[in-house]
């Protein structure tokens, strides 16, 4: 049986070089979360993140808000890692969200990525493997965020629209209950599940790490694209905040109502009573 990896276990990435050529790494969102806790797997190189040797010579990064990351396994390799993750993904998405970047290790040439072309370096290790893996574990996080605040935005605009126009959400209060549901779901997903702005552990004292995830940082546009989903989820939570307010002022009218029809009511009453 293979080792069982301490929880508390500091990053021991390896040093080795791995072979000159085209190298495939492939980022999944899989789900919500994955269980990485007592995860046993031979050819462990780094446990912050999970880093391990797969198949004839790949690589595979397991990140625990629901990414796995594969270097230079075939299809079929591919497959059998993703299968044995599956028992450990919390909430298992439906359909995964994909990121793919071609590697290209050129001794000769510098390091940089070509527009629209693959990414060179100098040379691969598996401590380049994860400053790779955390750039694409965190861009295919960003595009399934980036989909669902969407949404979330396609749902509220009818109210926004109606607001604008009539001055009044013509919604019952179980549609404006879900569509509220709906951007709080949102934002608990969105919030704080990984932290963008942040680098990888990897890169501190590596000056040639730390300009790598520079050039991934821009490629991918991670700043960018973090600060404008976090305007969007501001504006999300600014609606939830009206609708909630528009159920309120809505409840609100009807107790004045009640009240007032009740005093008119007793008014009556005591009218008939003095004219009898």
């Amino acid at each position: 049986m293979a080792p069982t990896i301490p929880a508390n276990l500091v990053t021991m990435t390896g040093t080795s070089h791995i072979a000159k050529g085209h190298k495939r790494v492939k980022a999944y969102l899989l789900s919500d979360r994955i269980d990485t806790s007592n995860l046993e797997h031979d050819g462990v190189v780094s446990t912050a993140p999970l880093t391990y040797r797969f198949g004839r010579d790949g690589y595979v990064t397991v990140f625990r808000y629901g990414v796995a990351v594969t270097m230079g396994l075939s299809a079929r390799e591919e497959d059998e890692a993703l299968r044995a993750l599956q028992p450990r993904l919390v909430r298992p998405l439906t359909a995964s969200e994909e990121e793919t970047l071609l590697v290209d290790v050129a001794p000769d040439k510098d390091d940089q990525i070509l527009p629209g072309g693959p990414l060179i370096v100098k040379t691969l290790t598996p401590d380049h493997l994860i400053v790779i893996a955390d750039a694409l574990s965190k861009s295919v996080v960003l595009a399934r965020d980036e989909r669902e605040v969407a949404a979330v935005f396609e749902l509220v605009e009818p109210f926004a629209r109606q607001l604008a126009e009539k001055g009044r959400a013509s919604a019952g209060r179980r549609a404006i209950l879900k569509h509220i549901g709906n951007t709080l779901l949102v934002q608990q997903r969105v919030s704080g599940r990984v932290a963008v702005a942040e680098k990888p552990d990897v890169v501190w004292d590596r000056q040639d790490l730390e300009r790598l995830y520079a050039r991934l940082q821009d490629e991918y546009e991670l700043k960018e694209r973090a600060e404008a989903l976090s305007r969007k989820l501001s504006v999300i939570a600014e609606t939830a905040q009206v609708l909630t307010d528009i159920i309120d002022t809505k409840r609100s009218l009807r107790l004045e109502i009640i009240i007032v029809v009740l005093i008119a009511f007793e008014l009556v009453i005591a009218g008939y009573q003095t004219l009898h």
